[in-house]
């Protein structure tokens, strides 16, 4: 009864200061602190820092630690934008193999072209690209391997092989004339014979002039008419005549959006379980565990990224992921349509985060168990509880929702720098934690008061930035936050270790 006095007392008074701060930003700089686009950035950020102070809450409540999350944050985003990562490649294309001034080219197969065609090569190391017709095809032997000899019309600069380095020196890619160009508000419509029946809305097609270069159309819809493809484009394709040639481009992402999310999160997982083996079995402590994933995950990921930045989320997945970044449910829109006003929909993500969380840590049997083991793990123990299992589940569901958080940051700021992103997230969580209710000696927590430490932790963030204060002291004002809850928990404790032993005496 006491317990959940003292984590009443410490919600009501987290609340309190968050809505005397919100009061005080308000009479400050109303017209910057309640415009709406402010307002649905502190729910956005919220949110996003809210998941991973859910997480770090379960270990915190084991009294343990996790230093890691920034790291891992980055690590699931640069492998969430790796694993979507989209390539585009001709429908209709053989690598080359060699070609020489005479003009002959030879290919791995030559099913997708015929006498007279025009072909494009490209991608070669040393030669220049070349636009031609096809004037010959013969099947060779080439070292050892059924090859075919491709002569075009116009020769190729330089002669070029390949080698074990480089298995292909460049490619061949079919070329189609178009039939019928109709230019419209929308785009363009252009239509061309091709047997590239599995064209679909989001391919792109190159168009190309011998003399006036190349241009990129990013197919929003398909009509097939007999032999021929009528497809619309996006804008800027006003130049483009039936002079010009076309390639069928296939868009080929690695991982579809589902099996991604699947695959990071199993990863993620996978590196907690890591975590907690080493706590419980090699009873190693978790602030050295975690600390050394910080250094490691950070150096995977750029590795794995070769330190290169990372994203493109908004113009490949625009309609997916992007929608999900910048989407929301509106609540309020003016009568010119120029202003709205709604929840950011990976608010709602924390909200079924959130619920899930509380009920697993209030109305199970787990949860029960999580308590208890940190509160006194000796007691639980001779008590009949696992607490080693309590504690792998612990850092598990932490890593869980650490790749979920680095799912969602990476989508929302639709550039991950490997070197950089994430950094000192595993502090906003933590902080959050604290804030909440979370006791660093273990054993207490709410995850409602995560939520509440979470918003009070982005409320001022963003008041550094609307009262204009230095941005030196952001971590000034983190630490001292962090301190001020943990003075607070410490007094918090003493007067019901009081209340409790003045009940006892009576």
């Amino acid at each position: 009864m006491v317990e959940n006095l003292v984590g009443l007392v410490k919600i009501i008074g987290i609340s309190v200061l968050l809505v005397a701060l919100w009061i005080v930003l308000a009479i400050l700089v109303p017209e910057s602190f309640l415009s709406t686009n402010n307002v649905e950035n502190l729910l956005r950020r919220t949110a996003l820092y809210g998941i991973l102070g859910i997480g770090v809450a379960y270990v915190i409540i084991t009294s343990g630690i996790d230093l890691a999350i920034g790291s891992l944050v980055c690590l699931c985003a640069c492998l969430f934008a790796l694993f979507l990562n989209v390539d585009y490649q001709p429908y209709q294309q053989s690598s080359v193999w060699k070609i020489s001034t005479a003009g002959t080219a030879i290919v791995a197969k030559s099913q997708d072209f015929k006498v007279g065609e025009t072909v494009h090569y490209y991608g070669g190391r040393r030669a220049r690209d070349v636009i031609a017709a096809v004037t010959q095809i013969r099947e060779i032997d080439y070292q050892g391997r059924s090859a075919w000899e491709i002569t075009l019309a116009q020769p190729f600069t330089r002669d070029d092989e390949a080698d074990r380095e480089q298995p292909q020196i460049g490619y061949l890619a079919l070329m189609s004339p178009i039939a019928r160009v109709v230019p419209n508000e929308a785009g363009s419509t252009l239509q061309f014979s091709n047997e590239a029946q599995q064209l679909r809305p989001r391919d792109r097609v190159w168009l190309m002039h011998p003399t006036r270069g190349r241009v990129d159309g990013v197919i929003n819809s398909v009509e097939r008419k007999g032999d021929a493809i009528e497809f619309l484009t996006e804008a800027g394709l006003a130049n483009v005549d039936t002079e010009w040639l076309a390639i069928a481009v296939e868009r080929r992402p690695r991982m579809s959006v589902p099996l991604a999310v699947l695959s990071v999160l199993g990863i993620a997982g996978g590196l907690g379980l890591v975590h907690a083996l080493l706590i419980t079995k090699l009873n190693q402590q978790p602030f050295v565990v975690t600390l050394c994933g910080l250094m490691i995950y950070r150096g995977l990921a750029r590795k794995f990224s070769n330190d290169q930045t990372l994203g493109g989320f908004g113009s490949e997945y625009a309609d997916s992921l992007g929608f999900l970044a910048t989407g929301k449910w509106v609540l309020w829109q003016s009568d010119t349509g120029t202003q709205t006003f709604g929840i950011p929909y990976v608010f709602f993500i924390l909200i079924f985060v959130a619920v899930a969380a509380a009920v697993l840590l209030n109305l199970t049997i787990w949860g029960r168990y999580l308590l208890a083991t940190g509160k006194n793990q000796e007691a639980a123990k001779y008590s009949g509880i696992n607490t080693h299992r309590i504690i792998i589940l612990a850092y598990v569901l932490c890593a869980l929702l650490t790749g979920l958080g680095g799912i969602l940051h990476g989508i929302d700021a639709n550039s991950i720098s490997p070197s950089s992103f994430g950094n000192f997230f595993e502090l906003y969580a933590i902080a959050a934690a604290v804030l909440g209710g979370c006791s660093l000696r273990g054993g207490e927590g709410s995850i409602m008061g995560v939520v509440i430490g979470t918003a009070l932790m982005q409320t001022l963030n963003n008041s550094i930035v609307l009262l204009k204060i230095p941005d030196e002291l952001e971590f000034v004002i983190i630490g001292g936050v962090i301190l001020l809850g943990s003075v607070s928990d410490e007094l918090i404790r003493r007067l019901a270790s009081r209340f409790r032993s003045n009940k006892v005496r009576v």
